[in-house]
């Protein structure tokens, strides 16, 4: 915990980019009926009645500091699409000289799955671009990419949405406003903070030596 809070609290360095990566599924629920426009003097008429066409998934790379995110809609989250979204990531930042890249421990977040769609030479140059810092298991609010996420679902995903295409559709307008608008996150727990409210658990680590 100290450690990803410890990244949070350093100043902004476009050459050491911070990027808080994160996935979410998305459920395709799609309408049986057409629903009824607006109309003056009557609201938007839904039926209750829906169809569930799968799931999808939205990886989210947000960089809370400079206001800028990369988003992407895929099938699934295998270490195949890890990968190829973190290639798309280490392009986006090229000039930078190490992206700090948080997330959390899911087995595929790791350089092992460059390998599933690179050859090891380039496997191994892509995973020398980032510094892996990793949430503690049960810990994952630490990781600023799940406010964006929940930013995204509040604003974007509270609707139903029938197939892929038309969740990217949405979804992609979305993240392009909001990095012409340069929508920061400001994070306030900082090590001090957490050594105070979280006292009892270093002293009973403490207790144990």
């Amino acid at each position: 915990m100290e450690k990803v809070l410890d990244v949070y609290e350093r100043p902004y360095d476009p050459n050491k980019p911070v990027i808080c990566f994160d996935e979410r599924p998305c459920q395709l629920i799609g309408d049986i009926l057409t629903p009824l426009p607006m109309e003056a003097g009557k609201v938007k008429r839904q039926d209750y009645h829906y169809e569930r066409n799968g799931v999808c998934c939205v990886f989210m790379a947000v960089e809370p500091l400079a206001g800028h995110r990369i988003i992407k809609i895929t099938e699934r989250k295998t270490k195949k699409d890890y990968a190829e979204f973190m290639k798309e990531v280490a392009q986006e930042y090229s000039r930078a000289e190490k992206i700090i890249l948080i997330q959390d421990n899911l087995n595929t977040h790791n350089p092992s799955s460059f390998y599933e769609i690179l050859c090891a030479p380039e496997a191994f140059d892509l995973a020398q671009r980032f510094e892996m810092v990793y949430t503690p298991k049960k810990a994952s609010w630490l990781n600023m990419a799940e406010i964006e996420l929940s930013v995204l679902s509040k604003q974007c995903l509270d609707r139903r949405i029938g197939d892929k295409e038309k969740l990217a559709s949405e979804v992609i307008p979305w993240a392009q406003r909001r990095n012409q608008q340069k929508a920061t996150i400001t994070w306030s727990f900082s090590k001090n903070k957490a050594r105070n409210k979280l006292k009892r658990h270093y002293e009973s680590i403490q207790k144990l030596i």
